[in-house]
């Protein structure tokens, strides 16, 4: 079995993939378009699975760490600003992945940043994934040795091996475990509030009024809400794991279309409105613990948990936080694994031309995250997300302007394009504008502009991605989108001629036409894993040759 990029001649046997690259049921689609046969689950299912993997607790200890940091007003003014922000975002990121059965790499290939301009967007995407596994990780090994006595160290190890079983699966998988896992959640959730509605009601007052543990004051801080808002930014990549599973949302169809569109709306931008609810939420559970446990204690979630559980369930409290906070770890760590998977296997497949399967980059994306949580990263978490939110925001604005903006202005195609053979290698518009704004808000992170800017160093990131992604387009007139004219799956009919599938001339295996090419090299259709692993074409298909290229039927452009 190979998987390298050697394309065979009519006399050479067709491409056989490894054999867990060749499971569909586990590779689900990895580096491909997610086929209309393949999306079998329904709008409300799809949804529920996203997000089912939000349940994730970092999001107490960010929201905890900002009021702590700029006191509660400037703390609650900069995590609905940052939710406002992302919100916005997801909106035309979503409806594009599932409206076309992409993930976030793909789309960000056809918006704006080319075939290997989107190799870097997939490492930032993958620190993303193994970033907030170590998080997450830290936390649910602060319950085990809380509940258990287990070490730290230890617990570290026990919560990167738990999900491999499930990851390894796939969607189908990952589907189950949320759903039998969310009633346990819910009830965790809403559980410590419940509480202390009742037994300590004067404390949602006094939140009001909390300065913060550092001196900040109660008053409103431009200071504070910026760099507030910049560590809270630092979760807007988190539409890249919406995206993965949105990719698998059914056709839109006149039936389901109402149904549709608010499982879209509430399993892409929506996550962020339950997530900007935890970050304020665990602000207040670490605001009534701070007290009890101090400020160390207060911000690892498990503890504020106990503390708020503690009047009613008593020597429970320790047992049922545990629960709560193991369950909502699993159920988000099996989303970052799974994610990171993906992101390592389209950027290895660009950099190498191999793929040998998804499920082999869990173990890459689980080693570093392992590492980071042995280096204790947790003690962190304010500067390490404020730096990386800089780079985040400039990518996530600069593919929703491509998708807001220059489609609309008609100066990137209708469509998402995402295959190599129709790409140019770097498209100046996403990919510069991403570049630029990056490395100018990162040095206003680090001082160099003063304070203000250092502040506001993610602001400065996300305006100047908006602004120079259709400014590029329109100065380049749109001439990087688009290597070649797609005469397979430009404009034309409708969702029917879309699943008609078409073998690959490579591999010789059937897929919907979204994913087919025609090749010159090969005098035939490829399919688009072929075309990425192929070393040896030298890209003629980009190069005005079109000799001997078939010419299948063209399937619709739905506008998103």
């Amino acid at each position: 079995m190979t998987d390298t990029a050697t394309a065979p001649d009519s006399a050479s046997p067709a491409r056989s993939y490894a054999k867990l690259a060749a499971d569909e049921s586990r590779e689900d689609y990895s580096l491909r378009y997610a086929p209309h046969a393949f999306r079998r689950w329904g709008p409300g299912t799809v949804a529920g699975t996203a997000l089912g993997g939000i349940a994730y607790l970092a999001d107490f200890a960010i929201g905890a760490s900002i009021v702590f940091a700029y006191g509660f007003t400037s703390g609650a003014a900069a995590i609905l600003a940052a939710a406002a922000v992302i919100f916005l975002t997801g909106i035309p990121i979503a409806r594009a992945c599932a409206t076309y059965g992409l993930d976030m790499d793909l789309v960000t290939r056809g918006a704006g940043f080319g075939y290997f301009g989107s190799t870097l967007t997939s490492l930032i995407y993958a620190s993303f994934t193994f970033i907030f596994f170590a998080l997450e990780g830290s936390i649910m090994a602060q319950a085990m040795h809380q509940a258990f006595g287990l070490p730290v160290e230890i617990g570290y190890l026990v919560t990167t091996l738990i999900v491999i079983p499930v990851v390894f699966r796939g969607m189908g998988a990952l589907a189950k475990v949320q759903a039998w896992t969310q009633p346990v959640w819910l009830v965790g959730l809403a559980l410590p509030f419940l509480v202390l509605a009742f037994e300590a009601p004067e404390s949602w007052g006094a939140f009001t009024h909390f300065g913060g543990t550092e001196g900040a004051g109660a008053g409103f801080s431009w200071i504070g809400f910026g760099f507030g808002t910049g560590i809270a930014l630092s979760l807007i990549a988190q539409i890249g794991e919406q995206a993965d599973y949105l990719r698998f949302m059914p056709a839109r169809t006149a039936e389901n279309g109402r149904r549709w569109n608010l499982a879209v709306l509430a399993a892409g931008p929506g996550w962020v409105v339950i997530g900007a609810a935890k970050q304020l939420g665990g602000a207040f559970l670490a605001f009534v613990a701070l007290e009890a446990v101090g400020r160390t204690h207060a911000l690892e979630p498990i503890a504020p948990q106990i503390e708020a559980l503690r009047p009613w369930l008593g020597g429970l409290a320790l047992p049922a936080a545990a629960l709560f906070v193991i369950v909502s770890q699993i159920k988000i760590n099996v989303t970052n694994a799974y994610s990171g998977s993906l992101s390592w296997s389209n950027f290895f497949s660009r950099v190498t031309h191999r793929h040998p399967g998804r499920v082999w980059y869990i173990f890459l994306n689980l080693g570093i995250a392992l590492t980071l949580m042995e280096l204790n990263m947790f003690a962190m978490l304010g500067k390490l997300l404020g730096f990386y939110s800089n780079v985040g925001i400039a990518w996530i604005v600069a593919v929703a302007a491509d998708l807001v903006i220059n489609k609309r202005l008609g100066l990137s195609p209708p469509y998402i394009e995402f295959k190599r053979a129709y790409l140019y290698a770097v498209n100046p518009a996403g990919f510069g504008a991403m570049v630029i704004a990056s490395t100018v808000s990162i040095l206003a992170f680090f001082g160099l502009f003063g304070t203000h800017a250092e502040a506001f160093s993610t602001f400065i990131a996300a305006g100047l991605s908006l602004v120079l992604c259709p400014l590029i387009a329109w100065a380049t007139r749109g001439k990087y989108y688009l290597a070649r004219p797609n005469v397979v799956n430009g404009p034309g009919v409708e969702v029917a001629d879309i699943t008609a599938t078409h073998t690959c001339s490579v591999c010789e295996t059937a897929y919907e036409l979204p994913d087919i090419a025609d090749c010159p090299a090969q005098s035939g259709p490829i399919c688009s894993l072929c075309c990425s692993l192929d070393a040896t074409c030298g890209d003629v298909c980009r190069k005005g040759s079109a000799a001997g290229a078939v010419v299948l039927p063209m399937p619709s452009v739905r506008r998103v």
